[in-house]
């Protein structure tokens, strides 16, 4: 029965079946972290008030779950076990601003040292086909109006690179940049500015350490 209480008790359990908190759940998803909290699941004037269809369909595509695995959580006292819990995987993260300090990635912009957490990401092909796969988090306004603080970028270093592919740069004087590849010849790498107010940037390929693909964004 889809009541209130049933309702958001799936949520919870869906949460669980990833390793989340409601919070956690919810910043995954791309929401407000007090989204799920307890509190708001109450109206300051006693009514319920009921997770949004944005807010489900967000959490489906943040962890991998159907919409049947989260039906299925309604009325069972459980969590997932099956297939949808296998669905995702840690990758490991590091701060946007951190990217530019030494010791977090190897000269061929894998993730190295033990500096980094985890974070939970659908296990979607292109992730599970490449396991050296990483996640930075964006924080401030530079990468407006694509990209927003808090948002999470998935990086698939060593795969391919096409024109018009957005990408992760990193120079060898440790400025990292996310931006759109215009153009990549022998001898310069040209790049697309996300946010306009930020310039187009032309560098030789000898001064760009590694550069790896976005290949998938948590919003």
């Amino acid at each position: 029965m889809l009541t209130h209480e049933n309702i958001w008790h799936a949520l919870d359990r869906l949460a669980a079946s990833f390793g989340y908190s409601p919070s956690g759940l919810a910043k995954q998803a791309g929401l407000d972290p007090t989204s799920f909290n307890k509190s708001k699941r109450i109206s300051a004037d006693g009514k319920p008030r009921w997770p949004s269809t944005e807010s489900i369909s967000r959490v489906l595509a943040a962890t991998g779950a159907t919409m049947h695995d989260f039906l299925s959580l309604i009325d069972a006292d459980a969590t997932l076990s099956g297939p949808a819990a296998a669905a995702s995987r840690h990758v490991p993260i590091i701060g946007f601003a951190q990217a530019g300090a030494a010791g977090y990635f190897d000269e061929d912009g894998y993730p190295a040292g033990d500096g980094w957490d985890e974070v939970r990401f659908p296990d979607f092909d292109s992730a599970a086909g490449h396991p050296s796969a990483y996640a930075l988090e964006v924080s401030g306004d530079s990468m407006q109006p694509l990209y927003r603080s808090g948002d999470v970028l998935l990086i698939e270093p060593g795969a391919p690179i096409r024109r018009g592919d957005r990408v992760v740069v990193k120079t060898r004087k440790g400025e990292v940049m996310a931006k759109e590849l215009i153009r990549q010849t022998a001898t310069r790498i040209e790049l697309k500015s996300l946010n306009r107010d930020h310039e187009d940037r032309s560098l030789a390929s000898s001064d760009i350490a590694w550069m790896g693909r976005i290949v998938w964004v948590s919003q």
